[in-house]
């Protein structure tokens, strides 16, 4: 999970500032976060249904514009409340990974310019340092950033999120600054705690069409894979403790085009293709690192497809540890709840468990909650009935 997309009511950060403005003709974002899944307050009872899905982690963020709502405040309640939820995994045998950045700004480091303000790799320092002092002892992973190419690509060169520019020089100087940010920020962390230090880094895979392929294709794909993951990641490689692997889909390209097949796609119309996160892990095997696949699900709102993909991931996820020997130590289903999607509102289901919106938010585990929560009992793969 991530705090915006759950926790509802962020009111210091950028992104519901943008929620709250009405422009003319603009498509996104499709609808407000308001309330969102109120985990802010409802986290006992969410870390509850972990417990029935026989989890032993859970991967959430803090939220940078609730802890630090000034530039020179830290909101010392607002550090308390998520120490209790922090508490709360714990008590319940679940390790936790915290994100410290995903995806949303406090209002004044949006005002200062923002990931393009050249002073953001000290301001972040600060804000991670303060949470390794305040929550270092009940965090088992701090994960810096959570994927800062799909940040800088979304905001910066797309503009269908805050601040909504369409500018390729912004885009690669916020990839620069926050792949800088990230480096001071393990250096700041680790004055204070052993703690292990990594990213979430997206990685879409890039394939050729195996029947219909040429000499102009593979380059594309080959250039392509590069820009998803050793153009960001050899940079930082030596200031990771492990790799966090985010993976959704893959693409096929045909003559310079996309072209994927359609016969197992999710509600956003991804392809879902397993052996793209294997080819990606074996990938990632080079940097000599732990895995862990901090995000991997589908968007199915009838919940059709979802039990057979994570059976599908899981078995790619294996196959790469058995036959491939890739240090993958973990993986994280998205996610847990149906959630706010951005730019997409709550649209897209993506939650093991349904949240009925128009019933007080109830809690509805899904058939396939089920399913994962057997294969986590078992720790193997299960058959379908």
């Amino acid at each position: 999970m991530s705090a915006h997309q759950v926790e509802g009511n962020n009111i210091n950060s950028d992104w519901w500032q943008w929620e709250q403005e009405k422009v003319v003709g603009r498509q996104y974002p499709v609808e407000p976060s308001g309330v969102a899944c109120d985990f802010y307050h409802r986290y006992e009872e969410d870390f509850e249904l972990c417990r029935k899905l026989n989890n032993n982690a859970i991967r959430f963020s803090i939220e940078w514009a609730r802890i630090q709502p000034g530039s020179d405040t830290f909101d010392q309640a607002a550090i308390d409340h998520y120490k209790k939820i922090l508490t709360a995994a714990r008590k319940r045998g679940l390790k936790t990974f915290v994100t410290l950045h995903h995806f949303t700004n406090p209002v004044w480091f949006a005002r200062q310019g923002g990931w393009r303000n050249a002073n953001v790799i000290n301001v972040f320092g600060r804000y991670a340092r303060r949470c390794a002092v305040e929550f270092g002892s009940l965090v088992d992973a701090f994960i810096t950033i959570n994927e800062p190419q799909v940040y800088a690509l979304m905001a910066f060169l797309a503009g269908l999120w805050p601040p909504n520019q369409k500018s390729p020089l912004s885009s690669f100087q916020v990839q620069f600054n926050m792949a800088a940010a990230h480096r001071h920020a393990y250096d700041r962390i680790k004055e204070v705690t052993e703690t292990p230090v990594g990213l979430a880094k997206n990685i879409v895979w890039y394939e050729t069409d195996p029947y219909r392929h040429r000499v102009h294709d593979r380059i594309a794909a080959g250039l392509l894979n590069f820009l998803e993951t050793d153009f960001y990641l050899r940079p930082i490689a030596k200031k990771l403790d492990f790799i966090g692997l985010n993976f959704y889909f893959t693409h096929r390209i045909r003559n310079f085009r996309f072209h994927d097949p359609t016969d197992y796609v999710s509600d956003l119309g991804w392809w879902v293709h397993p052996g793209g996160l294997g080819t990606i892990l074996k990938n990632l095997k080079k940097y000599h690192l732990p895995i862990y696949v901090t995000e991997n699900g589908v968007a199915d709102g009838h919940d059709i497809l979802r039990a057979h993909f994570i059976r599908d991931m899981v078995i790619a996820c294996g196959a790469a540890i058995h036959e491939e020997n890739v240090d993958l130590r973990g993986y994280f289903h998205w996610s847990l709840l149906d959630n706010y999607e951005w730019h997409h509102g709550y649209g897209p289901k993506f939650g093991l468990v349904e949240v009925d919106r128009e019933r007080d938010l109830d809690r509805k585990p899904r058939r396939s909650f089920e399913y994962y929560a057997e294969i986590c009992r078992e720790n193997r793969i299960v058959v379908e009935e």
